[in-house]
This record gives C-alpha cells, sequence and structure tokens, in this order.
C-alpha cells in the first residue's frame, strides 16, 4: 500500500510564543476544554512511551485521569511491562493528538507511584466490573491459555464480590505521576509550517518557552 499522495493542509489554528501563558498547565486545561467541548472521543486518550532496562522502547494507549500542577496522572497494574519498564528507568514521555483540532502535547518527565491512598480512593470510584477486571488482569501482560481461562476468572470474582460489595483495591495496581520537565504544544498550519512551543524549566525551577522549527 502506497500512501505518498495522501495528505492534509492543516489550517485550523495559530499558536502565538507571545500569548501563551506562564504555566504550560494552563495552555493544556485550555486545549483540554476545547477538544472535549468539540466533542473529541477520548481526548484524555495518550501514547505512554517508556524504555526499559532492555533499551527498547515501548509505546500503549493509556487514559489521562488527572492534569495536576506538576504533571499527569494515569493508573495501571504496577507488575505491567509498562510497571517493569518505569522500574527500571523513570523517564517517560505521553502524547496527546487531537486530530480534529489538528493538535499535538508531549509531555516529558520522570514518573513515579502516587500515594496509595489516593489510588485506592480512585480504584473504588470505577465502575464493579472494572474493578474486578483489575484482578483478572494480574499479570497484566502476562500469558494466558485462551480467553475462556479469563473469563471464569472474572465469573468466579463477580461471585465472590457481588454488586454493592467493596472489591478490594489491588497492592498491584494505582497510579502515576509524570512529573512534567518539557511540554510542547503543536499546532498544525498550512504548507508544513507547524507551530511548535516547548516549555522546558530552568535552573530556577522556572518555565521558559522558546520556539521550534517545524
Amino acid at each position: 500500500m502506497d500512501f505518498t499522495d495522501q495528505r492534509l493542509s492543516y489550517e485550523k489554528g495559530a499558536l502565538d510564543q507571545q500569548s501563551v501563558p506562564a504555566s504550560p498547565f494552563e495552555l493544556f486545561k485550555v486545549w483540554m476544554d476545547e477538544a472535549i467541548a468539540q466533542k473529541v472521543q477520548e481526548p484524555y486518550a495518550m501514547s505512554l512511551a517508556t524504555c526499559g532496562a532492555d533499551n527498547k522502547p515501548s509505546v500503549r494507549i493509556v487514559l489521562l485521569r488527572e492534569i495536576t500542577d506538576t504533571g499527569i496522572i494515569f493508573y495501571t497494574n504496577y507488575d505491567s511491562a509498562k510497571g517493569q519498564d518505569v522500574a527500571a528507568n523513570p523517564n517517560a514521555e505521553a502524547l496527546f493528538f487531537w486530530h480534529e483540532l489538528e493538535r499535538q502535547i508531549r509531555i516529558s518527565g520522570r514518573i513515579a507511584k502516587i500515594d496509595a491512598e489516593k489510588s485506592a480512593t480512585y480504584f473504588q470510584k470505577r465502575p464493579h466490573d472494572s474493578q474486578i477486571g483489575a484482578w483478572v488482569s494480574q499479570p497484566q501482560s502476562g500469558e494466558v491459555t485462551n480467553r475462556e481461562v479469563m473469563e471464569q476468572t472474572f465469573e468466579q470474582l463477580q461471585a465472590k464480590y457481588p454488586e454493592n460489595t467493596t472489591v478490594p483495591t489491588p497492592t498491584f495496581w494505582g497510579g502515576y505521576e509524570i512529573t512534567a520537565e518539557h511540554i510542547e504544544f503543536w499546532q498544525g498550519r498550512a504548507s508544513r509550517m507547524h507551530d511548535r512551543i516547548v516549555y522546558s524549566k530552568d535552573d530556577n525551577n522556572n518555565w521558559q518557552t522558546k520556539r521550534l522549527l517545524p
């Protein structure tokens, strides 16, 4: 299949370095609000890139669950492949791509587990069957003989923890926060003359911006 003749001209917006806010999180929240208002499907879905001890990068989609003053939070199985990567190398990058708005955001920094109590609070907010699913997926990314084995385990746990009962929060499951060190905002422009503004921390821990070539 040849896609060399397939292309779009991005002409929906612009990004001016002189008008961006001092904090990248202010702009991030504005862009997120606009993505939600434009009904972008799952605008909080992000590609998460990690690299473990084998020096081989891995990427997958996870769901953003909170924007903090210092970074972003998502939840997963700590024993998963991504969890093993993080344990070996606490550097990660997340990418949001909103095609409808012709925008991207890249967030890179160091990643660490969040407080266990906060993780438990979020776990109990999840739908009951999703809580059970977290237990079924242990160890996440591990091999399973067939789907029937998964479904049998799921049914057993449903019987053990029926609706309106508390499913305990697994010790192997919880949140991570990527504490941002660099955040790049990308706005598509015509003729591939895209706007790219990147925020980085200076030696005094203040955010500074610069424009990058497209």
